[in-house]
């Protein structure tokens, strides 16, 4: 026994400087035995406690901080051996660039690597960031809401933007937690601007209550928005609309000619930053609007309400069932058989009214009438989750890379561990390493996100800079990045060459080891099964949008000219179609704002069998005004009895409907059965039934329709020869031109505008392609510097096999088959994976295309043709290699 207490060393250890220690123990324990032999072993136990608390005092505590060495005692002090002491961490930093300097071709591999994943994180980040703060601006943003109503009448369903006029009112007056409301009327309305002798087609309006500046903030540059829009023929523009008109912003008190009405301009607010659901130049007082008020049951109102401080709008959702029945169902007497909200869901019909939260409209809103295109919760999500691939399959190159070289390290960590070198200090200096490779990735990474930007910006639809990444909230990310991503990239490779046992390596035992690597082949399946299931994606996206561009939509969208803005025609419009109708390559044509793209007018109605109907039978259905050509013009096929016809005078009372709404009427044969609008008294006669045809988007299915010939003229539409079209439209311009209509002429193709409703579909599988690809060339660069370094390992292996009559294709094969083995691993578990995904996917779409087999298969082909063209340009080379100079390596 007869040894000093053990816990007492420890502390002393724990305490005492590292220069310090070995003198400081040795005098102590050379007492404690002295005293063992004079007092006993109890008593120099207790007295060495009291000498050890002894030292505790700053002269022992204290470590030094260089090497200072001591000619009068011929020792040595040392300084203290922490990974975080600024010396430490140079040398550190020091060794990490001489380590990348000595192998340049896997350095290079791994810094252009991770700058490309590091490039895709950046630019994702800015996306995220854009789409996720859109409407914070606004000070009241957390309480401000839109009212939304799911409306369900005979079997239809709607989701709706709009409500009736009194809604906001009545909240207000009827609930004190209501502090304040907005109400939006014809947004995005065309009006006709006089600007001297042009006039021009603006259509980013809105009539807006003068309660606007109270909810939404939009700061004024001149006049009052207090009081802009309380008077009628009062107007608040934009900072660029007043440059626009007048030249200068300042520009309140004149006078704009608005649908030949003058309009005073009262205010001038600056421009509405992108990140907002709604972008107005002109905003015209409510007053204005000659309208039926009081009507609940009318939906034609984005109406907004601002709660007070802490109120739960969830909960306040609930009163709605109480507007309802002491508001709407009143009114709703007048015009049904209905006595109570329990006769009005009898049949399945429902009406729900819900608070929305402002800052979830532009991502988790897609309903009828938005105020803009909005974005996608799901494309936001599926955006940081193939840039959070595309990283973490550059960090695996990272790891894969650094593991390999293991074998040439592994020398280095035995002769470290030898003399001393710590397990902590070994791990410091590799993830040191890995936090500098990172950090030049990073500084690459940004030049790689400078380049890519402006086509990034084409493909997102977006305007972002580069210099956002360097403003708050993303600086401290940006800061935080070569840290965080240089621990993850380099913990096992540092763990693991730290781990060696410095015997087994210096005598040359662990080279089986360090090349069978079963975490380092995981790393590889990670690598292509990620890629495996971008490019199963991408293939699957490409294929449902190929499905959408050539399916029978009921109607043909090829070779229709659309001219815009033809209600500016006024009654010379008939006299610009007939004189359009002779132009050489012009076969039909027709005036319709209603067209089966979203971009056109839309109109709802309900219509029932009977002239008084109850909530059970009716229907509530798209009711579009037409003329005589224009089912002939959109190509569309009548199923039963006939279309239009000047033949017939009585067709002014008569409708064609589409199959869906004869399914819903429950005629076997609908023509000359009749039908009732609302509560209109004059019978309504079915003439035809046209074949269903795609209004909407294919994310819907068809919905009942109902054709009434009558007057709009927002639009006309014809059928051409595209043969010689720039010739046909400088016509047709000149047509436009004799009018005096002093309007713009401005057209477009259907086919144009049917491709803008799956604008976002095409933009995410653009973007699923360019970062597939990049996952797989960065797969493919980590694969590449495996198979190199794996066949420099093998060098002396290749040389005695050809000495022993291999062939090239033998040794080719043998370098080859165990990377292909991980790629088939890969792809059996990416397939079932990218199938669920892609399935959930495709299940926002009514009509689809199905997850054939043969895309997996496809999948799987390309994977392994790309892996065997990177490793067998390596396996190749290593084959032709001469022998002798095999046999000569080391």
């Amino acid at each position: 026994m007869n040894q000093p207490p053990r816990f007492a060393d420890y502390l002393l250890r724990l305490f005492c400087a590292p220069h310090l220690r070995e003198e400081v123990l040795g005098d102590l324990h050379e007492r404690y035995y002295l005293k063992v032999q004079r007092v006993g072993e109890a008593q120099a136990r207790r007295r060495y406690w009291r000498e050890v608390r002894a030292y505790v005092r700053p002269s022992i505590i204290r470590r030094k901080s260089t090497i200072q060495p001591l000619l009068r005692t011929g020792r040595s002090e040392f300084p203290l051996t922490s990974v975080l002491s600024p010396d430490t961490i140079r040398n550190y930093l020091l060794i990490a660039w001489r380590n990348l300097r000595s192998q340049p071709f896997l350095s290079f591999l791994n810094i252009f690597g991770l700058a490309l994943g590091l490039a895709s994180c950046l630019l994702i980040t800015l996306y995220v960031v854009d789409e996720l703060s859109y409407d914070r601006f606004h000070e009241k943003a957390d309480r401000i809401y839109r009212i939304n109503v799911d409306a369900t009448f005979g079997g239809t369903e709607q989701s709706l933007t709009q409500v009736g006029d009194p809604m906001g009112e009545t909240l207000k007056k009827d609930y004190p937690q209501v502090e304040e409301y907005v109400r939006f009327y014809d947004v995005n309305g065309s009006k006709i601007v006089r600007k001297g002798n042009e006039s021009i087609d603006e259509r980013r309006s809105v009539f807006a209550d003068p309660t606007l500046f109270n909810v939404f903030t939009l700061p004024a540059l001149f006049g009052n928005t207090k009081t802009a829009l309380n008077a009628p023929n009062s107007v608040v523009i934009t900072e660029s609309t007043a440059r626009k008109y007048f030249g200068t912003p300042n520009v309140v008190g004149k006078t704009l000619e608005v649908n030949k009405a003058p309009y005073t301009v009262t205010a001038v607010i600056r421009d509405i930053p992108q990140n907002s659901h709604f972008h107005f130049d002109f905003i015209f007082s409510m007053k204005n609007v000659k309208y039926d008020w009081g009507n609940y049951l009318t939906s034609n109102f984005q109406t907004y309400v601002v709660l007070k401080e802490g109120v739960d709008y969830k909960a306040f959702n609930r009163n709605f069932s109480q507007i309802i029945e002491k508001y709407l169902f009143p009114q709703a007497k007048q015009k049904m058989k209905m006595v109570s909200a329990k006769d009005f869901n009898r049949g399945g019909n429902r009406l729900v009214f819900t608070l929305f939260p402002l800052t979830d409209i532009h991502l988790r809103s897609d309903r009828r009438a938005e105020l803009d295109v909005n974005g996608n919760s799901q494309f936001v999500a599926v955006f940081s989750a193939v840039a959070l691939f595309v990283l973490l399959i550059a960090c695996v190159n990272f790891m894969n890379l650094s593991t390999a070289r293991s074998a040439k390290r592994a020398k280095e960590v035995g002769i470290r561990k030898a003399i001393g070198t710590s397990r902590q200090s070994l791990i410091g200096q590799f993830l040191a390493e890995s936090i500098l490779t990172v950090t030049l990735s990073l500084l690459l990474a940004l030049g790689f996100a400078a380049l890519i930007m402006p086509f990034f910006n084409e493909l997102a639809a977006k305007t972002l800079s580069v210099n956002r990444l360097f403003a708050i909230p993303i600086l401290p990310f940006l800061l935080l990045l070569p840290i965080g991503v240089g621990l993850v990239a380099g913990s096992y490779p540092a763990f693991f060459l730290s781990g060696f046992n410095p015997i087994a390596v210096l005598k040359g035992t662990m080279g089986n080891n360090l090349r069978k690597s079963n975490f380092r082949n995981a790393l590889v399946v990670f690598q292509f099964a990620t890629s495996v299931i971008l490019i199963i994606g991408t293939l699957i996206v490409y294929r449902q949008l190929n499905y959408i561009q050539t399916k029978n939509l009921g109607f043909d969208k090829e070779q229709i000219l659309i001219i815009n803005g033809t209600h500016a025609l006024g009654s010379n419009v008939d006299a610009f179609k007939n004189e359009v109708l002779t132009l050489p390559g012009v076969t039909t044509g027709t005036l319709s704002g209603f067209l089966p793209v979203t971009s056109s007018q839309r109109n709802g109605r309900t219509f029932s069998k009977e002239r008084v109907s109850s909530s059970d039978n009716r229907i509530d259905t798209q009711s579009w005004f037409v003329d005589y050509d224009y089912i002939g013009t959109m190509g569309m096929k009548m199923v039963k009895g006939r279309s239009f016809s000047k033949d017939f005078g009585e067709d002014s009372s008569a409708v064609v409907i589409n199959e869906s709404m004869a399914r819903l009427l429950g005629y076997s044969n609908p023509v000359g059965q009749k039908i009732y609008s609302g509560g209109d008294a004059t019978p309504l006669t079915i003439i035809g039934v046209v074949n269903d045809f795609n209004y909407e988007s294919l994310r819907k299915t068809i919905g009942p329709l109902v054709l009434n010939l009558g007057t709009s003229t927002a639009l006309a539409s014809f059928r051409v020869n595209t043969q010689n079209l720039p010739n046909l439209l400088k016509q047709a311009e000149t047509a436009w031109q004799k009018m005096p209509t002093g309007v713009q002429f401005s057209y477009r193709f259907m086919d144009e505008a049917f491709d803008t409703m799956y604008r976002a579909e095409q933009r995410i599988g653009q973007i699923a392609l360019t970062f597939a690809g990049l996952a797989v060339l960065i797969a493919c660069l980590g694969l590449f510097g495996l198979a190199t370094y794996m066949a420099e390992q093998r060098t002396k292996e290749i040389g005695i096999r050809k000495v022993l009559g291999a062939t090239t294709i033998g040794i080719v094969t043998l370098l080859s088959r165990d990377f292909l083995k991980l790629v088939l691993i890969a792809i059996v578990i990416a397939s079932p994976i990218a199938w669920y995904a892609m399935n959930q996917w495709l299940q926002d779409f009514a009509y689809k295309i199905t997850t054939e087999w043969w895309v997996f298969v496809l999948a799987g082909v390309l994977a392994i043709g790309i892996a065997l063209l990177t490793v067998s340009f390596q396996s190749i080379k290593a084959a032709l290699m001469n022998p002798v100079k095999s046999l000569r390596s080391e």
